[in-house]
């Protein structure tokens, strides 16, 4: 796939072609929307690694593994997620919101205790994120690891940008706060999908071994979700584990 610093340089040697060979108005035009539209393209879905590296899933497809994650708490319902997984023995990985860690901190202790892995997913998840300057960002990293760290004593090193958005600043403020980007390869659009039965089919029709999915412990939906989720990965003779283990990293530092 095209990386940014590639396409800029492309647009560059294009825009000069362009301009010594006294082009009609009209390359230009459709230059610069082509290059908008991959710039944008590539900021709003992390898979590209367009901006950053991000790991979406596991190269290792000989054992049917796959990881489940979280998104936006901890939350009201995060509890009933955590009674689900323990239930059917099922390890997950949730990248939690500094704000709610604020709100949730004994929940958050609980998914740790409970042998889940604690991810970040910055502090404040603004709408506006993907225009916060690099040192933004990076407060906003720092924030939530130091909450982190301060109630269960974990560094974390594995970051998922909000709403999966990257852009250069994120991208330096990923490099600045030591962090590993993780994004999915399953998204179930579990917030915007109505139907339990389309959510669930949506995941199935998407997995593989070594897959992530992002799912969000936000809502009694996903709670359902998970459950039948977890029958039938079951019944398919997957393994649910942490990203630690499907992609053989560290989620905290030493």
């Amino acid at each position: 796939m095209l990386k940014h610093k590639y396409s800029v340089f492309i647009f560059f040697v294009l825009l000069a072609i362009l301009f010594f060979t006294k082009a009609s108005i009209l390359f230009y035009v459709l230059l610069f929307l082509s290059f908008l539209a991959i710039t944008t393209w590539g900021a709003f879905d992390i898979r590209l690694n367009y901006f950053t590296k991000a790991i979406c899933k596991s190269n290792a497809t000989n054992k049917k593994n796959i990881a489940i994650t979280f998104d936006d708490g901890p939350h009201e319902k995060t509890p009933e997620i955590l009674d689900v997984l323990m239930e059917y023995n099922a390890k997950a990985t949730f990248f939690c919101i500094g704000k709610q860690i604020e709100k949730h901190p004994e929940i958050l202790k609980r998914i740790l205790n409970e042998g889940h892995i604690i991810g970040n997913h910055s502090y404040s998840h603004s709408k506006w994120n993907g225009f916060f300057s690099t040192q933004k960002m990076v407060s906003e990293i720092e924030q939530t690891n130091i909450l982190v760290s301060k109630l269960v004593n974990k560094k974390v090193r594995l970051f998922r940008p909000p709403f999966g958005v990257t852009n250069p600043n994120i991208a330096r403020a990923v490099v600045k706060t030591n962090q590993i980007v993780v994004g999915w390869n399953i998204r179930s659009l579990d917030t915007v999908i109505e139907s339990e039965n389309a959510i669930l089919n949506r995941i199935k029709n998407r997995l593989k071994p070594g897959g992530i999915i992002l799912l969000h412990d936000t809502s009694a939906k996903t709670v359902s979700v998970l459950e039948q989720l977890l029958l039938f990965l079951q019944s398919e003779g997957y393994q649910t584990v942490t990203i630690e283990e499907l992609l053989e990293i560290s989620a905290y530092e030493n």
